[in-house]
């Protein structure tokens, strides 16, 4: 389906179109915690950004506020130079997609009625799915190795089936930015290569990827910029092969972290 859609503000976003996403002086709360304090960042189109920090320090609330889905305590965001709480959710919705860090369904469906829904932004209102969008749908499944499963019950899936059916929603919604918040949950550690290859090779397409992470090792092999998120409102940003290091991980992590270097990859372990 590649015929461009109307947005909701006028404007016709072409499926899988290069989005641009802005902080400007945004500072993220929980309570009377200030957890980021005023990130200004532009999220470019090719790239891959991930974002560490410990437990509790910001990096879902980072996530969801840069998805518009809470307001930023200070500071504003912009999705292709418009300011995001002035856009409609289906305007936000054919640019931007989130894939949260756990998933509660409340209904059981089909593997492929769930990847279906990531159609949803692209449809009128009380258009169905057409055949399109189911070839769409099977194609995201069998990129997440669940093809065979489309017609599985939800409730029969595993964890790890699960993850990956929701991953195969967000490929099929088709976004120019993807917000990932700890995509590699409960995925084997096939699966979690398979998935960051996925988002590595879209970000190399054109598309812009921000995902939180907690293992640095994955950070050093699939990003190309990290934010670090120290949860008292300090952040780093920097290219990989500059902000990772042993030294800047112990004190993120407030324990202490060495760097092995494996057949030309960074590993990085707690000391």
């Amino acid at each position: 389906m590649d015929a461009a859609v109307k947005s909701g503000n006028g404007a016709s976003v072409r499926p899988g179109a290069a989005a641009r996403l802005a902080a400007r002086a945004v500072s993220v709360r929980a309570g009377a915690r200030e957890l980021v304090r005023e990130l200004s960042l532009e999220f470019a189109p090719g790239e891959l950004v991930a974002i560490l920090g410990r437990n509790g320090s910001g990096k879902t609330l980072t996530l969801h506020t840069l998805a518009g889905l809470r307001r930023p305590a200070c500071g504003e965001l912009l999705l292709d130079g418009v300011p995001l709480a002035q856009m409609k959710r289906r305007a936000i919705a054919l640019r931007l997609g989130l894939l949260p860090q756990d998933l509660e369904d409340a209904f059981v469906t089909t593997a492929m009625e769930t990847v279906l829904i990531g159609r949803h932004p692209h449809l009128a209102l009380w258009q169905w799915e057409t055949a399109e969008d189911e070839r769409l749908a099977h194609d995201a499944l069998a990129s997440v190795d669940m093809g065979d499963f489309a017609g599985r019950r939800t409730d029969t899936l595993s964890g790890g089936e699960q993850r990956r059916v929701a991953v195969a929603a967000l490929l099929a919604q088709q976004p120019g930015i993807f917000l990932l918040d700890e995509p590699t949950n409960h995925l084997d550690p096939h699966h979690q290569l398979v998935v960051l290859g996925l988002f590595r090779e879209l970000a190399r397409s054109g598309r812009t990827v921000i995902t939180t992470l907690h293992d640095p090792t994955l950070a050093a092999r699939f990003a190309d910029r990290v934010l670090l998120l120290h949860g008292d409102g300090r952040w780093t940003l920097g290219a990989v092969s500059q902000a990772l290091t042993a030294e800047a991980l112990s004190e993120l992590y407030l324990a202490p972290m060495m760097q092995l270097d494996q057949e030309g990859r960074r590993v990085f372990v707690s000391a």
